[in-house]
């Protein structure tokens, strides 16, 4: 799949239009590095998303340690309620 062009609203060389992208069944994904390291002393494996602050986990073995990162990065996402002042409004963006 092709970098999105900011000018014509399509797919880089797809011709398919971000208008019915969604519709297509295409799935946006963002990817994330995730910090996997083996602590001796606890004898469990970390895992730390180094560009989301607070969003860490662990596991007894690796694998339960990618598990639960992948619930931790959906959590880190949820939106958080927030009050809204008199003419202030909530608007959601998307990053290409």
């Amino acid at each position: 799949m092709g970098p999105l062009s900011a000018n014509s609203g399509e797919l880089v060389g797809t011709g398919v239009s971000l208008a019915t992208w969604p519709q297509r069944g295409y799935v946006a994904a963002m990817k994330f590095r995730l910090l996997l390291e083996f602590d001796p002393q606890a004898k469990r494996w970390s895992a730390v998303f180094p560009e989301l602050p607070g969003c860490a986990t662990a596991g007894d073995t690796e694998a339960e340690a990618v598990d639960n990162a992948r619930e931790a990065l959906s959590l880190w996402f949820e939106p958080a309620p927030v009050k809204l002042h008199k003419g202030a409004k909530m608007m959601e963006l998307a990053v290409p």
